[in-house]
């Protein structure tokens, strides 16, 4: 039986997942708008330093872009100001994907930005490369088990993936 499209979707996983991939791709195929929670905790401002919203600027932000009728939402963040995205998602899609492949995926990433062939929403230095496995680290340790915890009890619209193969299977 195939599975119906879903008009809003929440894509969360550590660095290195793969959430943007997929959101990107979800967004093009579906002709969905996908936003980075990244982008949301943070203004970006080209050739200047980023500056980080407050909890209030970012869960309005967060709300506006959850308020139309269609949209892919991803990022790592499990914390109370997004449980709005997770309400209101009509598929959750947790991407627990092993760590190893994660932090190959990291070093992949950092030479790719480095040399210029990935584009980047921050400057790739060494300090972010090694903050990276500090984050997939703590993803996989505190995380995984907190989003379980608190967002579990969507499992009717909760779809964990650990391979690409699991993802075709749903949306075909």
């Amino acid at each position: 039986m195939k599975n119906k499209i879903p008009n809003k979707i929440h894509i969360i996983g550590s660095v290195g997942s793969g959430k943007t991939t997929l959101a990107r791709e979800l967004s093009s195929m579906l002709n969905v708008p996908f936003y980075e929670l990244d982008n949301v905790v943070w203004k970006r401002h080209e050739g200047h330093e980023d500056i980080r919203r407050t909890e209030k600027e970012r869960e309005e932000y967060l709300n506006t872009l959850i308020s139309s009728n269609t949209w892919i939402v991803e990022g790592v963040h499990n914390e109370e100001w997004v449980s709005n995205s997770f309400l209101n998602a009509e598929l959750i899609i947790f991407l627990d994907i092993n760590y190893s492949v994660r932090t190959y995926r990291i070093i992949r990433r950092f030479l790719l930005q480095k040399l210029r062939l990935e584009k980047s929403n921050y400057n790739p230095t060494l300090k972010i490369f090694f903050k990276m496995f500090k984050w997939n680290r703590y993803f996989e340790e505190v995380g995984k088990p907190n989003f379980f915890k608190k967002f579990g009890d969507y499992d009717d619209k909760l779809l964990v993936v650990t391979n690409k193969k699991e993802l075709e299977n749903y949306f075909t």
